[in-house]
């Protein structure tokens, strides 16, 4: 995994903590899951391409099921981006690098 992904906590994806960080793209997976681990190098070469425009973490929902259920995350992979604490896009599935940078690029002209 690459050292600029970030592991977060339910705690960390607060409205609160998100309020001020800008651009927040997060992967929300499990160990067990096929796609997920499918997806994970698209996922660390979008780290490394947008460091610096947008926070790339990932949060394990076998750690977190209730929280990601109030996120209404209901299949994995889901990829949900922020902007400052308001959900600003969502991806369900095995995704392109393409397909999630056109969604990055979508919300960030909105």
């Amino acid at each position: 995994m690459s050292a600029n992904i970030i592991t977060f906590t339910q705690d960390a994806l607060t409205k609160e903590n998100l309020q001020d960080k800008g651009w927040v793209l997060v992967d929300f997976w499990a160990a067990w899951c096929g796609p997920c681990k499918m997806l994970a190098p698209t996922v660390e070469a979008l780290c490394e391409e947008l460091a610096g425009q947008v926070i790339v973490g990932k949060l394990n929902i076998d750690d977190y099921t209730d929280f990601a259920i109030s996120l209404g995350v209901v299949s994995i992979p889901t990829l949900v981006l922020f902007h400052n604490g308001e959900e600003a896009g969502r991806l369900v599935g095995l995704q392109t690098k393409d397909a999630i940078l056109e969604m990055i690029r979508g919300a960030q002209q909105a």
